[in-house]
């Protein structure tokens, strides 16, 4: 959480994390301001201090909403920089950045780095600021121990925002399926009232429009894939193939609040009228993984013991799993779940024994996800929820909705 970020800056030896980018869309800013309007923005937290807040003049107003200390960049005569660059601009923007980190008392020590921008200017400026700047350390955080880490565990705030996107996210597929059950079906595929077939990319700009009007945004993009499709995890599905009956479709959703907000991730798989019979018992076989791991969940526990387990129960029903085969491509072939927050993939990671900072621990929020992938056979079965876990000790998922397999046509 956020109140642990100079306790990890201490324990990394950190004495400034330094965060660039616009204030939207941009994971690391959006959890220190908030989702302010600034286009282009710099953020320096040293350790116990209020942060310092950088911005053109333009955007004053908005960068005030943040409650941190303001920096204008118009304090800064940029031609004044670029004269000394002798018209390098990158140079310029280097010598700029080493008055700004002089003047809050920056001229040497660790700074974690985070944020976005274009990596070739990224590069050649804080290449050209290491030069001007030697004692100071610029870091990449690459074992993610410092902001994700605090991210790895939310606030009540958080949990907040990551509900509403959770009754965003199930009023969509609720939406979806309501629209899919009422089409007719000819040639065993459903058809639009002008007789010609319904499409994924039909269905998708749906699910956009959804997403839209209930105040969200889907910059990742749906999962929606039908048949073989189904059976590769993260096919997002052929806006052309049309929707037939019996085949699996795997609806993986994953909005985030608008500007770059919380995310929610879910996942549902249906069948379209009925359901063939090996699709019938694979997918009973998914559900009662699934109910096994939600029900032996506990924390202080490495998130990859579920994954253990996950290949256990799988293996023990005859599937090939990972565990047995990393480079497998049928069976159980992906990780049991991951964290989610202003990534929709971010700490505890499912997958990484070896790091003990993947613990499920109060403010967890991750999902479980257990699959069965068969592409050559033409379907993939996956059901995904996602939870928070409780000062209690125990876990809820963030919201309810059906796991039928089968959703029966009504038109």
């Amino acid at each position: 959480m956020k109140n642990n970020l100079d306790q990890l800056m201490t324990k990394n030896n950190a004495d400034a994390i330094w965060i660039s980018g616009p204030t939207q869309h941009n994971s690391a800013m959006v959890y220190m301001t908030g989702l302010a309007h600034v286009t282009s923005a710099d953020l320096f937290k040293k350790l116990a201090e209020t942060a310092y807040f950088c911005h053109g003049p333009m955007e004053r107003d908005e960068a005030a909403k943040s409650g941190f200390h303001l920096i204008n960049y118009a304090k800064y005569d940029y031609k004044v920089c670029l004269q000394e660059a002798n018209g390098d601009y990158l140079l310029a923007n280097a010598i700029r950045y080493k008055q700004i980190l002089s003047d809050i008392g920056l001229s040497k020590g660790r700074i974690y780095l985070y944020g976005q921008g274009e990596i070739g200017k990224s590069y050649t400026t804080l290449k050209h600021l290491c030069g001007l700047l030697p004692e100071i350390e610029f870091i990449g955080d690459g074992k993610d121990s410092i902001l994700m880490e605090a991210r790895a565990t939310k606030d009540q705030d958080e949990i907040a925002h990551i509900k509403k996107m959770a009754l965003l996210t199930t009023t969509v597929v609720g939406n979806t399926a309501d629209f899919l059950t009422t089409h007719s079906v000819k040639n065993n595929k459903l058809v639009k009232e002008d007789g010609t077939p319904l499409t994924i990319g039909d269905v998708k700009k749906q699910i956009n429009l959804w997403i839209a009007q209930l105040g969200g945004e889907n910059p990742e993009d749906t999962i929606f894939a039908i048949g073989r499709d189904a059976g590769v995890p993260h096919s997002n599905g052929n806006p052309d193939d049309h929707l037939e009956i019996g085949k699996t479709i795997v609806f993986d959703i994953f909005p985030c609040e608008a500007g770059g907000g919380y995310f929610y991730d879910f996942t549902r798989t249906w069948c379209l009228g009925h359901a063939p019979d090996e699709v019938l018992k694979t997918y009973e076989q998914v559900y009662s993984v699934y109910n096994t791991i939600t029900s032996e969940l506990n924390q202080g526990v490495n998130a990859n013991v579920y994954q253990e387990r996950t290949c256990e129960l799988f293996e023990a029903y005859g599937h090939k799993t990972i565990r047995q085969d990393p480079q497998t491509q049928s069976g159980y072939v992906h990780s049991l779940g991951h964290g989610v927050g202003l990534n929709v993939h971010e700490k505890p990671w499912f997958s990484r024994p070896e790091d003990d900072t993947n613990v499920l621990q109060p403010g967890s929020v991750f999902t479980i996800e257990p699959g069965l992938y068969y592409p050559e056979e033409g379907f993939g079965i996956r059901l995904e929820d996602t939870y928070y876990a409780l000062a209690n000790g125990s876990f809820v998922k963030f919201a309810e909705y059906p796991m039928d397999l089968v959703l029966p046509i009504k038109g």
